[in-house]
């Protein structure tokens, strides 16, 4: 799996500046949505965090790895159709505009899908 890198900009830095301004692009985009995130390497990735991972992504060979989980894959299949995904990954092309409004969108479902898990778990909690 390779190395694991201390920080976002020690893993941004492993990558030719094209994929570096891609990256930025996903992180801006997501700090903006998630702004009481934590950002951590997690599994060799960047990701945001609150009370789990929310989303993760990666510089790939041939293309961005967009990690929502598999919940925000489903979610947005129709959204998604024009990117190849699988159960919890949306590939996306390193040529052309990343399709920011829809990262955001799913960001801010994972986000409330944490809420609702958080609150399950104290509302479960309080009941014992």
């Amino acid at each position: 799996m390779g190395p694991k890198a201390e920080s976002i900009e020690e893993y941004f830095s492993w990558f030719p500046i094209e994929k570096q301004e891609k990256l930025q692009q996903i992180r801006q985009t997501l700090k903006k949505v998630l702004p009481e995130a934590k950002e951590v390497i997690s599994y060799h990735m960047p990701a945001f965090k609150t009370s789990e991972v929310l989303v993760y992504y990666a510089a790939m060979k041939n293309h961005l790895g967009f990690y929502p989980t598999a919940s925000g894959v489903k979610a947005f299949a129709a959204e998604l159709k024009d990117y190849p995904t699988s159960k919890g990954v949306v590939q996306l092309p390193y040529e052309g505009d990343l399709p920011l409004e829809l990262i955001q969108k799913i960001a801010l479902f994972r986000k409330e899908e944490a809420l609702q898990k958080v609150a399950e778990k104290a509302k479960s909690t309080k009941t014992l």
